[in-house]
């Protein structure tokens, strides 16, 4: 299984090999780098990849289920996540957002209206800081404290559901994830709507091969997102596909 541990002990092995063959058969050290190398490139590319499940476990489909999960990052957001979950009840459609703690601070209102209007939320950091990846294990578990804690003053729930923020994982973020007993929720099928794709490409990226069980990642930030949900949900009607929450599409606890 290519994750974080079982790479680190096939590099180590191959090099203390490489190691003592180079006394036994004067073999190059020269190896030694090109075996760095490719270790470098899996950790890169498993700490931005979330569906590789590289450094922590996450939920990211679901083949056994019945129905996909819309999930929203980064609100609430007074612009537009009132016109998703108007959008939302208009379809008969529930989703998981993945709110950003100062956000919660900002907006409490459009927060509660989220858990009323019956979807579910998760902690998705506190700042959503650019350098998240690069905090160590101390600074990651406060970042997720303070956003449950504002969370929990708001609505008095406790989150389980975490989603990294830039979908970004790492040792440290495992380590503070454990510590807090959190359920990673990534995805499968990420539309890219906060690039520079234009509606009908971000549409085309989510229902293209759209099966039962899949977790699509979408952001209450923007009108194109908005755009791009009502194609959405109109799609999945006629597809006869129901959008439900991540807790229930994985069968797992929202809240503590």
């Amino acid at each position: 299984m290519l994750n974080y541990r079982s790479v680190n002990i096939t590099a180590s092995i191959l090099i203390l090999l490489l190691i003592c063959f180079h006394f036994l058969f004067s073999i190059s050290l020269w190896w030694i780098f090109p075996i760095c190398f490719f270790w470098l490139v899996l950790a890169l590319l498993g700490s931005g990849l979330i569906g590789w499940n590289y450094h922590l476990k996450a939920l990211n489909s679901n083949p056994n289920a019945n129905h996909v999960a819309i999930t929203f990052d980064d609100g609430p957001n007074p612009n537009f996540t009132p016109k998703v979950l108007e959008l939302l009840e208009e379809h008969q459609a529930k989703a998981t957002f993945f709110c950003i703690g100062k956000h919660i601070e900002s907006h409490p209102d459009i927060f509660k209206n989220i858990i009323k209007n019956g979807h579910s939320v998760g902690n998705h950091t506190y700042s959503h800081s650019n350098f998240f990846g690069f905090f160590g294990t101390d600074k990651v578990v406060a970042e997720l404290i303070k956003a449950n804690k504002t969370a929990k003053e708001t609505t008095e729930m406790d989150l389980k559901l975490y989603r990294p923020a830039f979908g970004v994982t790492n040792p440290n973020i495992k380590r503070a994830v454990n510590q807090l007993k959190l359920t990673t929720i990534g995805w499968n099928k990420r539309s890219f709507d906060t690039t520079n794709l234009n509606e009908n490409q971000i549409f085309n990226r989510i229902t293209k091969n759209l099966k039962k069980g899949d977790v699509i990642l979408l952001h209450d930030t923007s009108e194109k997102s908005i755009r791009v949900l009502e194609r959405l949900l109109l799609f999945l009607q006629k597809k006869n596909l129901q959008s439900v929450t991540v807790n229930d599409l994985f069968n797992v606890k929202p809240y503590a």
